[in-house]
């Protein structure tokens, strides 16, 4: 999907490395990675499960903002993906939060399908054994 033509700075704190239609009130509250991008923790809306973590850039957050269904950035194939696009297991966003310093964003959202590309419904389906001692009980 193709990007207006706009400014493309360096990815640092300024903005994005590629073009963006995200408004710059927004823009100017995201602390980027240095490649321009900013975590998206996604989960159910309505039950909080945690479902995946994936990257937006601003161009991913606008889309995401203005269409309602979640748009990612694929670090690994360099192009912008809409979460369903070609699995069916779409992603319609209700809510976005920004967390307190700027560096990760929360997407709520309906999911239909399964979240992970395993098939999973969530991609924290592998639990760790936790062997702390002195843990609070609690």
């Amino acid at each position: 999907m193709p990007v207006p033509e706009s400014p493309v700075t360096d990815g640092g704190p300024a903005g994005p490395v590629r073009p963006s239609r995200l408004d710059p009130a927004i823009a100017a509250r995201l602390r980027r990675t240095p490649d321009g991008l900013v975590a998206a923790v996604v989960r159910q809306h309505d039950t909080g499960e945690v479902l995946m973590v994936a990257w937006m850039d601003d161009e991913a957050l606008h889309r995401t903002l203005t269409t309602g269904r979640a748009t990612y950035w694929s670090r690994s194939r360099q192009e912008y993906w809409v979460k369903g696009a070609t699995s069916g297991h779409h992603q319609y966003v209700r809510s976005v939060a920004l967390d307190c310093d700027g560096d990760a964003l929360l997407v709520s959202v309906e999911q239909v399908g399964a979240a992970c590309h395993t098939g999973e419904r969530t991609c924290f389906f592998t639990e760790l054994p936790v062997t702390a001692e002195g843990a609070d009980p609690r």
